[in-house]
């Protein structure tokens, strides 16, 4: 199991958007650019966007599936006054 930090959903929903975007944007420009005139740096465009759904991706995982765990210890009600 892959053990990572709570990440408020509003954070990652955002993140989700952003790479998921992104990577279409990436994608869709390198192919249709490169239709005009091949050269290596669209094909790079392409992977990047595809780099970007898998990342976009990946946050949707986390969002799915992470859970809060609430530490009593933390929480202001049970604050120790000095």
């Amino acid at each position: 199991m892959l053990k990572l930090k709570y990440v408020q959903p509003k954070k990652l929903k955002i993140l989700i958007v952003v790479f998921t975007m992104v990577g279409i944007w990436g994608i869709v420009f390198g192919l249709w650019m490169g239709t005009f005139k091949a050269s290596m740096n669209y094909f790079m465009i392409v992977v990047l966007g595809v780099v970007n759904l898998i990342l976009g991706a990946f946050m949707t995982y986390l969002y799915l599936t992470q859970v809060k765990n609430v530490d009593p210890r933390k929480d202001s009600k049970y604050k120790r006054r000095k």
